[in-house]
C-alpha cells in the first residue's frame, strides 16, 4: 500500500486552516452522516477485493469522533465491528493504520504503552515519547483506558517494566500531576535554574533527583523562563548540560522533556524524521504521530519539520513510501 493515507492527513483541509486557531490536519466533516459512510465502507470491505480508495477517503477524512459514529452504524448494520472487519480484510501496516484511524485517542495510546511494554523487551523510546509530549489530561485518559482494558492500574505495569532514575521519572509524569498554570514566576525560574546548575554542572557528580523533580513538576510556561535563566547562568543550554552530566535512558527521557517544553511539535517533527532516516522505517511511529496528532498540531509539525529539515514532510513521506511495502 501506498503513502497516500499519510498525505491524504497531512494535507487535506489547508485552505480551511488558512486563518484558523486550529493546528490540526483533520476537522469535522460538514453534512456528516455516519450510516452513510458506514454503508459504503461496508460495501467496500464486503465487495470482490477490498475497496482501499473508500476506507483511506472516508476515515482520513473525519474526525475520530465521527469516526466513533461510524462505527457503531457499522456495527448496528452488520452486527460486527468495523475494527474486527478491517483486520479481517486488510494487512500489514495498512491494516495498522486503519485500526489506528478508528481508535479513540485514549485507547490507542493505551495500545502503544502496551505494545511498548509487552514481549521480551520493553521498547524505552515509545513511552519517553508518551510521556514527555502527552498532557496532564490525555495521560490520565491513557491510564484510564489501560485500566478499562487490563483491569490493572498502568503504574503498578510500569513500574515492572523499568528501573533506576528512568523509572522513577516516567512514574512522576505518568501520574499527570504537572502544574498546569500559565503564570510564569521569574524569581523562582532563577532559583530553579541554580539549584540546576549546582546539581549538575557545578558539582563533581550529578544529583538526578533535582533534574527529575523540576522538569516533572513545573509547568511548561515556567520551564521555558528557567531553560532561559538557566543559560543565561552557566552559559549552557540545560539540554547540553543533561547531554555531558548523564548517560542512558534518563538523559533520553530529560532530554526530551526538555524538547518538549521548547516545542512539542518540534519534538515530533525529528521522531518522523529519525523514523524514516534510520536504518530502517520505523512505520510505527509514523503511523502514532501522524494519526494521534491530526486533530492537534499537525500543522505545526509540518512546519518545524520543513524549519529543521529543509524538506516537506510530505515529500519525504511519499519516498519513503515508494520503498516501502505497505
Amino acid at each position: 500500500m501506498s503513502s497516500v493515507w499519510l498525505n491524504m492527513f497531512i494535507y487535506q483541509h489547508i485552505p480551511c486552516f488558512a486563518k484558523s486557531t486550529v493546528h490540526g490536519t483533520v476537522k469535522e466533516k460538514p453534512g456528516f452522516n455516519a450510516g452513510e459512510d458506514a454503508a459504503a465502507l461496508r460495501k467496500a470491505i464486503e465487495g470482490i477485493g477490498t475497496t482501499e480508495k473508500t476506507l483511506i477517503d472516508i476515515l482520513t477524512q473525519r474526525s475520530n469522533a465521527q469516526r466513533q459514529l461510524i462505527c457503531k452504524a457499522y456495527q448496528d448494520a452488520t452486527g460486527r465491528t468495523l475494527c474486527d472487519d478491517l483486520e479481517g480484510d486488510t494487512h500489514g501496516h495498512f491494516e495498522d493504520i486503519l485500526v489506528a484511524l478508528v481508535t479513540p485517542p485514549a485507547k490507542f495510546d493505551c495500545q502503544e504503552f502496551i505494545r511498548a511494554i509487552k514481549g521480551a523487551g520493553t521498547n524505552e523510546s515509545i513511552l519517553i515519547e508518551l510521556f514527555a509530549s502527552r498532557s496532564n489530561h490525555q495521560i490520565k485518559a491513557m491510564c484510564d483506558a489501560y485500566l478499562a482494558e487490563t483491569g490493572r492500574a498502568l503504574i503498578h505495569d510500569l513500574k515492572s517494566e523499568v528501573s533506576g532514575d528512568f523509572e522513577k521519572t516516567l512514574l512522576i509524569l505518568a501520574e499527570g500531576k504537572r502544574v498546569e498554570s500559565t503564570n510564569v514566576d521569574v524569581a523562582k525560574a532563577k532559583e530553579d535554574a541554580k539549584i540546576l546548575y549546582e546539581a549538575g554542572e557545578k558539582k563533581w557528580g550529578t544529583d538526578e533527583s533535582k533534574f527529575i523533580d523540576i522538569l516533572c513538576h513545573r509547568s511548561v510556561p515556567q520551564l521555558r523562563q528557567t531553560l532561559v535563566e538557566y543559560k543565561s547562568l552557566s552559559g549552557k543550554t540545560l539540554q547540553e548540560s543533561i547531554e555531558r552530566e548523564m548517560s542512558g535512558r534518563l538523559e533520553e527521557i530529560l532530554v526530551a522533556i526538555v524538547k518538549c517544553v521548547k516545542s512539542v511539535p518540534a519534538y515530533l517533527a525529528e521522531r518522523l524524521y529519525k523514523s524514516m532516516k534510520g536504518a530502517g522505517t520505523t512505520e510505527s511511529t509514523l503511523t502514532r504521530i501522524i494519526v494521534s496528532r491530526s486533530e492537534l498540531d499537525l500543522q505545526e509539525i509540518k512546519a518545524e519539520y520543513k524549519k529543521l529539515f529543509g524538506t516537506s514532510l510530505y515529500s519525504d513521506i511519499e519516498v519513503g513510501g515508494n520503498r516501502r511495502d505497505w
